[in-house]
């Protein structure tokens, strides 16, 4: 069933109604493209300004992606929860994704998520938390946990020059970055985000109504020349990076910084929003870009290093983010689950946990170099200065998504991390042993060749 026949209504609100239903359902599929303006009202019979709203209704909670020159379509990953009869993402968007792991013989590099033989035992520590019957009126953060904040949070101190107090627990890096933005931000503002970036971060400012603006990334972090015309547009807000760049590793380094700091001097009024969500695994130092800066914020998840399941991240501010993020979090979840923290207090104050975060980043360096180096000897490029994830530039992601497939690999695509920058695919190494790093490299060498001489041909 085509799009124009899934889409109906004869006022914006039911058109946008429809639309939304169909994504649920699973009819229409994640980057599918739709009618255009006057097709659409031709058929429904309206005017062309009521598709319009429907569509920019639509495209302000993030469900469709519009661009100039470009025909609307439904959004990568839109915030609309799919049903239990949605169908699977077909065609060329199902290709480039990654896939399933279905079969035992499919190796899946590609999830991003942490190795749990790196992560501490919660088991061991779960019988012995004690948490006291909180009620409602209760202090929102545990004093333990402010002081394990405070810790963790030395060397942001130290770089800004100044405390700004215990930060603030939010349920993880994302629902900070949310309420950072939401703090400052409103539907229509500009932010600018990496490109490639995180998909969550691209997902979150879209889905806010906010207008992502891309800019370059490459080893080093931010490009400042890129940075400086995407501060022309007069973004409110910049969400960055600073290490364990996902999708390419990228870290910030001490020459960046003072780049990136020097074109951002130049735009006061905006808020700095660093992402640093893999902290003590990301395996590089922690540079800010806040120095200085009226309006920023650190956001730091345990989630890397203790584990995904604990959704706990802190958020360190200047006074005026930090009251606004908190005032707005009472209004709503009130808090961060008490006993959450107290679990996360009682990990933290085991020496044999900081032991295993201090082994896993060691660990997951020697991962992400080992393929690093196997795939050099090979003379293939590839990205990864930090965090848990290798990125290889290639000409079209979808035929090596396959073919790597055939050989028993599962890789992850560039296109949902993707603006305008370049096609590559994406390995998580956090579980790489070295026998299938070599293994891995050999058979994308394979693959790539194979194309590069079939392109030949």
């Amino acid at each position: 069933m085509g799009a124009d026949t899934l889409i109906a209504g004869k006022t914006s609100r039911d058109i946008a109604a429809s639309v939304e239903t169909a994504v649920a359902v699973g009819d229409l599929v994640p980057l599918q493209p739709l009618p255009s303006v006057r097709e659409l009202a031709a058929r429904l019979g309206v005017s062309p300004s009521t598709v319009a709203a429907a569509y920019r209704d639509l495209r302000m909670r993030g469900v469709v992606l519009s661009e100039a020159g470009r025909a609307t379509r439904v959004g990568g990953r839109p915030p609309v929860a799919p049903s239990s009869t949605a169908r699977p993402v077909e065609g060329e968007s199902a290709a480039v994704r990654a896939p399933a792991p279905s079969s035992s013989n499919l190796r899946d590099v590609s999830d991003g998520n942490p190795d749990p033989e790196l992560l501490p035992d919660l088991s061991a520590v779960l019988a012995t938390v004690e948490s006291p019957r909180y009620l409602y009126g209760a202090p929102t953060i545990v004093p333990e946990l402010a002081e394990m904040a405070q810790e963790l949070f030395a060397d942001v101190a130290d770089q800004l020059g100044h405390h700004t107090g215990p930060p603030t627990v939010v349920g993880g890096a994302l629902d900070g970055a949310e309420r950072v933005l939401g703090a400052w931000a409103r539907p229509g503002d500009r932010v600018v985000i990496e490109d490639p970036g995180h998909t969550g971060v691209l997902d979150l400012v879209r889905a806010m109504g906010l207008e992502p603006v891309g800019v370059a990334v490459d080893a080093a972090g931010v490009v400042p020349d890129d940075l400086e015309r995407a501060l022309g547009r007069q973004p409110v807000a910049f969400v960055v990076t600073p290490r364990a760049h996902n999708p390419t590793g990228a870290a910030i380094d001490d020459e960046r910084a003072v780049a990136l700091r020097a074109v951002l001097a130049r735009h006061p009024d905006m808020t700095v929003v660093e992402n640093d969500h893999a902290s003590l695994i990301a395996g590089a130092p922690y540079v800010s870009l806040s120095v200085g800066r009226q309006r920023w914020a650190v956001l730091r998840s345990a989630s890397k290093f203790l584990g995904p399941d604990l959704r706990l991240a802190f958020v360190a501010a200047d006074p005026r983010t930090l009251s606004r993020v908190s005032g707005r979090q009472l209004l709503g979840t009130g808090w961060v689950s008490h006993l959450l923290q107290h679990l996360v207090v009682a990990l933290w104050a085991v020496p044999e946990v900081r032991d295993t975060v201090r082994h896993a980043e060691r660990v997951y360096h020697e991962r992400r170099q080992t393929l690093l180096d196997q795939l050099s000897e090979r003379g293939i490029m590839a990205r990864g200065r930090s965090g848990l994830n290798v990125t290889i530039p290639v000409e079209h992601e979808a035929p090596v998504i396959q073919q790597m497939q055939t050989r028993g690999w599962g890789l992850r695509a560039g296109e949902v991390h993707r603006m305008r920058s370049a096609p590559f695919v994406r390995v998580t190494t956090a579980t790489l042993r070295p026998d299938e790093s070599t293994r891995l490299a050999a058979d994308l060498a394979a693959v790539l060749e194979h194309r590069s001489a079939s392109h030949l041909t």
